[in-house]
């Protein structure tokens, strides 16, 4: 397989599925989480607030039915909260030079596996809803390819029903230009696409204090 697994992983794959979500998840290593708004926060502060987010990110992903969902770690394993583990498919462990050779080698793992559909978010959108990532893999009935914008120039999800590697090399990571040169070399190659709603992310401590009360809500 293209990224690294267990030896003998557990993969509780649901054979009528032919969606996945894929979450690409930071190790919880303090300094290594949300390092621009520790720039403000603190270390400590920063990887308590990846830590909520991250718990909102499966509490979403977790309502949605007819999918099964894989976690790549960034670095190692981690011991899942038991919340959540009983709707984990598999964990996996990223693996490339670079974030686009990640994202594309987790989409040729879960094609391998069978998946005809699948999308891949991240930790950080607070804005993201069980319905917004239904819709995605929906579109992908019709189209090859879903993407979700998010403020700063990136995406929060992108979604496809082949793998495409011309969406991963050599795009300027963590820039305002990434998505831009995404749909750039979407509409260059003709590939059929469907745009979601533009939401925010959390990367600086004024992206938390405009954003946290959507996680306090959702707990409360």
């Amino acid at each position: 397989m293209s990224a690294k697994s267990n030896p003998l992983p557990k993969i509780m794959k649901n054979k009528n599925s032919k969606n996945a979500i894929i979450i690409f998840q930071k190790n919880l290593i303090q300094g290594k989480v949300k390092t621009r708004l520790a720039a403000s926060l603190g270390h400590q502060q920063a990887m308590e607030i990846y830590r909520d987010l991250v718990a909102f990110t499966y509490r979403q992903v977790i309502e949605i039915r007819d999918a099964d969902i894989w976690v790549f770690f960034s670095e190692s394993f981690e011991e899942m909260d038991g919340n959540f583990q009983e709707h984990i498919t598999a964990t996996m462990v990223q693996e490339g030079s670079d974030l686009g050779e990640r994202m594309e080698n987790a989409f040729r793992t879960i094609f391998g596996f069978g998946y005809t559909k699948a999308v891949l978010i991240g930790t950080d959108c607070p804005e993201i809803t069980p319905g917004i990532i239904e819709n995605a893999l929906k579109s992908l009935e019709k189209d090859e390819v879903v993407i979700g914008p998010a403020m700063d120039g990136g995406y929060y999800l992108i979604g496809m029903a082949k793998v495409l590697p011309q969406l991963f090399s050599q795009i300027p990571w963590s820039t305002e230009n990434v998505l831009p040169i995404t749909l750039q070399r979407i509409n260059q190659d003709n590939i059929s696409h469907f745009t979601l709603p533009v939401l925010s992310d959390i990367d600086t401590e004024e992206d938390w204090i405009n954003l946290k009360n959507l996680i306090s809500e959702h707990y409360s």
